[in-house]
């Protein structure tokens, strides 16, 4: 799996460094990832539907307990299939759907790798941590593939709606992910799910969790990011949002729904969520003239829908789950390309613009006919055999609070289902087209066979599926049973005999008909439904009214912490360096150790504080400088009596060169400070600089304290040992800066040369002043110029 990943980022990276000399056989070149990754599940097949998933392990960072664990099961196998087989298919798509002359084709083509190895990542991912990490690396390069064309304001502007909303949602989600993970007391998520914790905090947790699932996978009230990013192109489009990224959500509820479910307001929250998104989103594309936004909405509708089957947590309603994931990717996606293929062709996706079709243009009608039928729940095709499933799932175990309700949302929100995959199907035969239009239509380019072969290839796949569903029992049992180990899950079947579901199915198609025939009524009725409550923002207002909120506050918060005082500046920066920490250190003070051992000690204690006082107290500069020096000096002496003369040696050095550079600077700058600060400005230095110490000094007790604490052997103990056996010395100072830490010392050394080179340059820079230079300069920063003079230099 590892190796998966990497061939993703190696081959993504690749094809964008080519740039241009691909052209749109780009395309071609990423089609490998998936078809190695098709390829290489295709091996573990068998071992994984027999029930034995497939682990790997690596070590990231051993000492936080990071780690690279993957893992990949029966449920895993589903997303692998949609991921990396829709994927190859888009792959093979674009290469009819772009020209040889489009800019920018490597660099969609290599951030479409990208973004296919992160989806991957967060289907293999068995650690809580990893999971996190390509979960927004799907957001990252989503980003990039939304706002492709970066000279588009409407694209930029959608990639940022889809970043700000997803993003904000995995920052969420990392807060939740860690506190599940420090309550269990492991990050690992089998062995999470196989030991859940439970608990107040857990509850908090599964609500954050939740938030950032809702806002990859497009739920009420965070659904506006996906009909926005419907500017990208279509192969992105239909890549993205029907069967990769918004089905990310989809997959993180599914694996913690079975443990989960029963706990806190997981169940209230998820499925209230669900049935909302299904039922609005079914709403508004029935408002839609423009196909592709028709399908995005139609997208957020059948999101909800998964929600309300995997986020249940009971596994005959999950089953139907897995097969409405599977039918969803087949017909979505090939709906998302008959779309770009009528785009392509005629210019554009408005229903109002598409009339008179030729013959040539049957093929696409066909495909567009099959893929909408089994949107719409119709059979004998495969969406009605996950609608059925459904239906029948929730009839029958849905013993749970509210399903009644669930049921009446469901059956509404699958009528509109129907009636806007019948408005899609009659936008597509011309039916809302107007004759004086047929230019657009009967001057459209005819598409290729092999453009449309994708599509094709996707409807019959829906089509041998409904009429034969048994040949999926295997996959979708399995993948049920690694959700819910233990479970037993029902064959699938296109005939179940008359029952409950079926007599709800007919109740579906029935309403949707009637809704397909009233259309005009009916939309009569949005509109005036909409006048209602236009004084309600929509979410792209809302959106829109959140980034400016935030672009204001943070416009006063800069003028007021940024107003170009440097004290400022550094009285923010020392504040928060210090002062947050400050309050973990010292809890861990135990015990104070003993400051003072000998007189000397104290005498140089004293000096250190002298000079430090002076420091701050005299008023010319190189003066506070020398007192500056002196403190140095004094360290210097304290380590003198702790028995560490080289480290004395070493800080005289230091110190000497400091105060070297310092007076080689201030030479050039007034001999003294004026202070024209307020009265206020000398407390407030006071109160940062007692707050600066007191957190050192806290922090200096903590961490020697914290010595004790470390199990096993210590570092300092290691060194002593090894230092004559493997440093060939007898100093272990010296063995430390030139052995066992000789490349940070080498650094050490580099930085010192470079501050000597510049402490040189400043001196000649001094020498080589000319005679009629020096005076004007001196004159200019002498307190004692007169006016008159300085105004003779100044002409």
């Amino acid at each position: 799996m590892f190796v998966i990943l990497v061939i993703h980022l190696v081959l993504g990276i690749g094809i964008i460094g080519a740039g241009r000399l691909l052209g749109r056989m780009a395309f071609l070149v990423a089609a490998v990832a998936p078809l190695v990754t098709v390829a290489w599940a295709l091996t573990q097949t068998g071992a994984v539907l027999d029930g034995e998933p497939v682990s790997e392990s690596y070590t990231w960072v051993a000492g936080l307990d990071l780690n690279i664990d993957l893992r990949f099961d029966a449920f895993s196998l589903v997303m692998v299939t949609l991921v990396s087989g829709i994927g190859l298919l888009i792959c093979l798509y674009s290469l009819g759907y772009f020209t040889s002359d489009e800019p920018g084709l490597a660099r969609l083509a290599g951030v479409l790798t990208l973004f296919a190895g992160a989806m991957l990542g967060v289907v293999f991912a068995d650690h809580l941590i990893a999971l996190f990490i390509f979960w927004e690396l799907t957001s990252v390069t989503s980003y990039l593939l939304i706002g492709n064309d970066d000279k588009n304001p409407r694209a930029r502007a959608a990639a940022l709606q889809a970043i700000f909303i997803t993003g904000a949602g995995g920052l969420v989600l990392l807060a939740g992910l860690i506190m599940i993970g420090q309550t269990a007391g492991t990050y690992q998520i089998s062995a999470l799910l196989a030991d859940p914790p439970s608990g107040t905090v857990v509850n908090v947790a599964l609500i954050l969790v939740l938030i950032g699932a809702f806002t990859k996978s497009a739920q009420a009230p965070f659904s506006s990011w996906l009909p926005a990013a419907m500017v990208a192109p279509t192969p992105v489009s239909a890549y993205l949002h029907s069967a990769t990224m918004v089905k990310a959500g989809v997959y993180l509820v599914a694996r913690l729904a079975p443990v989960f479910a029963m706990q806190g307001n997981w169940r209230l929250v998820v499925l209230s969520v669900g049935a909302i998104t299904m039922v609005i989103g079914g709403l508004r594309a029935l408002r839609q003239n423009d196909l592709k936004l028709l399908l995005a909405y139609g997208t957020v509708s059948q999101l909800g829908f998964m929600m309300l089957l995997f986020g249940a947590g009971e596994y005959h309603i999950a089953e139907a789950g897995v097969v409405l994931i599977l039918a969803h990717a087949a017909f979505k996606a090939a709906l998302f390309m008959v779309v770009g293929i009528v785009d392509h062709g005629t210019g554009t996706r408005d229903i109002r613009s598409l009339h008179g079709f030729d013959k040539s243009w049957r093929p696409v009608q066909i495909v567009a006919l099959i893929s909408a039928a089994s949107m719409a729940g119709i059979p004998p095709l495969f969406g009605f055999v996950g609608k059925e499933k459904a239906l029948d799932g929730y009839l029958e175990h849905g013993d749970f609070v509210g399903t009644t309700v669930l049921l009446v949302a469901i059956v509404v929100a699958s009528m509109l289902t129907f009636a806007y995959s019948a408005r899609f199907v009659l936008g597509m035969f011309g039916v809302f087209g107007s004759p004086d239009r047929d230019v657009i239509s009967r001057s459209a380019q005819t598409p290729s066979a092999s453009f449309l072969a994708p599509a094709g290839l996707l409807a019959v796949a829906t089509v041998v599926f409904g009429l034969a569903p048994g040949l999926l029992n295997r996959l979708v049992e399995a993948a049920t049973v690694a959700l819910y180990p233990g479970s037993h899950p029902k064959a699938l079947h296109l005939w179940a005999g008359f029952n409950e579901a079926l007599l709800l199915s007919a109740v579906v198609i029935a309403g949707g008909v009637v809704l397909t025939l009233l259309r005009t009524q009916v939309a009569l009725a949005q509109r005036r439904g909409s006048e209602a409550i236009r004084f309600l923002p929509t979410a792209d207002q809302s959106v829109l009214g959140i980034l400016r909120a935030i672009s204001a506050t943070a416009r006063r918060v800069t003028a007021t912490v940024q107003n170009g005082s440097l004290p400022i500046y550094i009285a923010i920066i020392l504040l928060t360096l210090t002062m947050v920490p400050l309050t973990g250190f010292a809890r861990d003070l135990d015990e104070f150790p003993q400051f003072i051992e000998t007189p000397a000690h104290a005498a140089f204690v004293a000096l250190i504080i002298a000079a430090a006082l002076g420091a701050s107290i005299v008023r010319h500069r190189i003066a506070a400088a020398l007192m500056l020096g002196a403190v140095g000096y004094s360290m210097a002496g304290l380590y003198v009596t702790q028995g560490a003369p080289d480290l004395a040696l070493t800080q005289f050095s230091i110190e000497t060169l400091s105060t070297v550079l310092f007076v080689l600077v201030l030479r050039f700058l007034p001999r003294s400070w004026r202070h024209h600060a307020p009265a206020i400005a000398a407390p407030m230095r006071i109160a940062v600089s007692a707050a600066v110490g007191v957190a050192i000094f806290v922090f200096a007790l903590s961490a020697s304290g914290a010595r004790s604490q470390v199990s096993g052997p210590q570092m300092s103990d290691v060194m002593v040992e090894n230092s004559l056996p493997k440093g060939k010395g007898h100093n272990v100072v010296n063995v430390i800066l030139v052995d066992f830490r000789g490349w940070d010392t080498l650094g050490e050394v580099t930085v010192l040369l470079v501050a000597a080179a510049g402490a040189v340059s400043l001196a000649r820079a001094g020498r080589r002043r000319n005679d009629t230079e020096a005076p004007v300069f001196e004159e200019i920063v002498d307190d004692e110029a007169d006016t008159s003079q300085t105004s003779a230099v100044s002409r």
